[in-house]
């Protein structure tokens, strides 16, 4: 009887925490929002808002590009984009090849700017080439917060026609070709007309098979939400009005809040189309990236999305490492309080965020372990349950737009400690690689600089 009962509860366990493991949502290990994504030349590109880890928009950035081989492993260093001390930049758009270059629109402070680099990994640079925090030359923005028939200079998206013709799109329904020069607007700016009326940003413009997809945000927050129009005309219209035109709202069945600001993508050369989108997250401008598949009906309409927590999984297909640390024991110097989440529009959300440590051997990237506020030199540590020889320690710390320096070290007993890699030199990027060669069952990172926390550590 007892063999059965233990049979049983290993069983439950195994299948619980294949499940959680199985979840891809969401993608990345770190909070950003809005974002836009693109595959060129085998790699994915996650432009997208640093979000402001609890202090608001005003603190949103830096910018970086999170990169992606296999869309699974994510990564960035450094910055793309020129960061100033009172630059906040926010909602960029995708990037998009015209003239020998890449184009990119994100809003900066309170208006839309035109950027350029000759790569889409940047560094982009603001059109002219001017900066617009210093100087007298600072160039004028493509569009203003407070834009055009009644539209607001934020939350750009771009659509390059198949005959050449760029558009691009911004809130409350703002619509216009781009000059070929990429960098000016025509003056027959357009206000969007759509079936639902309200406040409206995070455009997402796209065309597949002949017909042009305008997507809108209603509402905000827990109550965020997807609807569409589509034209076989033009970008600009006249668009048709589906009978069912929400395509993606929150599923409170699958705790799945408020899907926002987010775009369409999809793999080159295949019909295979994905829907990239925010979730609520903890509230405020805490939120992270989550994507699932978009299909259609025959007649082109849109299937409204299945919100899940297993997103796409693997896009591109690479050499399979065996992550060590998967599973196995955390233990930490400290942990921060569990943080009851406070809803801002449905009070149906119940969502408690913990900080455990072993958050970080969970395989989630939507769950974190913090050190208590006051630990001076935080500490965790890795029991990988027997000695093995360690090829390479991968690190994904919590705010890491905002640089770490940290201690690497290595026992076969967790006694005798060797260090084996970190540095003292603040770096801004994700993931921290340490390359070990040696043989270890303990592993310990020492916090020295930076926010003391963790999404996930991967140790081959």
């Amino acid at each position: 009887m007892k063999k059965k009962t233990l049979f049983i509860l290993l069983f439950c366990l195994s299948a619980v925490n294949s499940h959680f493991l199985a979840a891809q949502n969401p993608i990345i290990p770190d909070m950003i929002a809005d974002p836009s994504i693109i595959k060129l030349n085998g790699i994915y590109y996650c432009y997208a808002t640093t979000d402001g880890y609890g202090k608001g928009l005003a603190s949103s950035g830096p910018p970086v590009l999170w990169q992606s081989k296999d869309f699974v492993n994510w990564s960035f260093n450094g910055f793309y984009f020129p960061s100033a001390k009172d630059q906040l930049y926010w909602a960029p758009s995708k990037a998009v090849a015209a003239n020998g270059k890449y184009y990119l629109y994100p809003t900066v402070n309170t208006s839309i700017y035109a950027a350029v680099a000759d790569s889409p990994a940047g560094p982009f640079t603001l059109a002219n080439g001017a900066d617009i925090f210093t100087g007298t030359d600072a160039p004028q923005p493509l569009l203003k917060l407070n834009g055009p028939k009644h539209t607001k200079g934020i939350d750009a998206d771009v659509l390059m026609d198949d005959d050449g013709q760029a558009y691009v799109f911004w809130a409350q329904r703002g619509a216009a070709r781009l000059h070929k020069d990429m960098v000016t607007l025509d003056t027959a700016i357009v206000q969007i007309s759509t079936k639902r009326k309200g406040y409206s940003e995070g455009p997402i413009v796209f065309k597949r098979k002949g017909i042009y997809y305008y997507l809108y945000t209603l509402e905000g927050h827990e109550n965020y939400k997807y609807a569409y129009i589509y034209s076989k005309t033009s970008p600009l219209g006249p668009f048709v009005f589906p009978e069912n035109d929400i395509i993606a709202a929150s599923d409170r069945d699958q705790k799945i809040y408020g899907p926002g600001h987010g775009c369409v993508f999809n793999e080159p050369g295949t019909d295979n189309y994905y829907f990239a989108y925010l979730e609520f997250g903890i509230g405020g401008t805490n939120r992270q990236v989550w994507v699932d598949k978009l299909a259609f009906n025959a007649d082109g309409t849109i299937i409204p999305v299945k919100l899940t927590h297993q997103g796409v999984g693997a896009l591109s297909k690479t050499k399979p490492e065996k992550n060590l640390a998967l599973g196995a024991k955390a233990v930490a110097s400290s942990q921060a309080p569990d943080f009851k989440v406070k809803p801002i529009k449905d009070p149906t959300l119940d969502r408690t965020e913990t900080y455990l440590p072993q958050n970080v051997v969970d395989g989630s990237n939507g769950t974190r372990w913090m050190a208590a506020p006051g630990d001076s030199l935080a500490t965790i540590t890795l029991d990988l349950g027997k000695t093995t020889r360690i090829k390479r320690s991968d690190a994904y710390f919590v705010q890491p737009t905002a640089g770490h320096a940290y201690k690497l070290e290595y026992s076969t007993d967790g006694k005798t400690w060797k260090t084996c890699g970190g540095h003292t030199n603040v770096r801004y990027q994700s993931p921290h690689t340490d390359n070990l060669n040696a043989k270890a069952r303990f592993l310990r990172i020492t916090f020295l600089k930076g926010t003391a926390g963790l999404w996930e550590w991967k140790v081959y």
